[in-house]
């Protein structure tokens, strides 16, 4: 899996006449991370074209059990983030 580190020294290299410095593209990176957690934390959705898109679900009730104890117990409704991969990424995996 590539990290941040990694992705943000390719970002530099794929695009060196608008990144000059790896400090560049890292801001770069985190800008993009930061408006993309915002949108997501507002509700909204955001797609991505060719990459995919995210989204906010509701995560309904539902009942667990604690693997310790055994007991069962009610996990409460939530809000996720739900990412759909693009047809043209997914295709290209095959």
């Amino acid at each position: 899996m590539m990290t941040k580190a990694e992705f943000v020294s390719a970002m530099k290299d794929s695009l060196p006449d608008v990144f000059s410095s790896k400090a560049g593209a890292e801001k770069a990176y985190d800008a993009f991370c930061a408006i993309l957690a915002k949108a997501v934390s507002k509700g909204e959705g955001v797609r991505l074209p060719g990459i995919g898109s995210f989204s906010v679900v509701q995560r309904a009730a539902r009942t667990g059990r604690n693997p310790q104890t055994g007991k069962t117990i009610t996990i409460p409704a939530r809000k996720a983030v739900k990412f759909s991969v693009a047809k043209g990424l997914s295709d290209g995996l095959k």
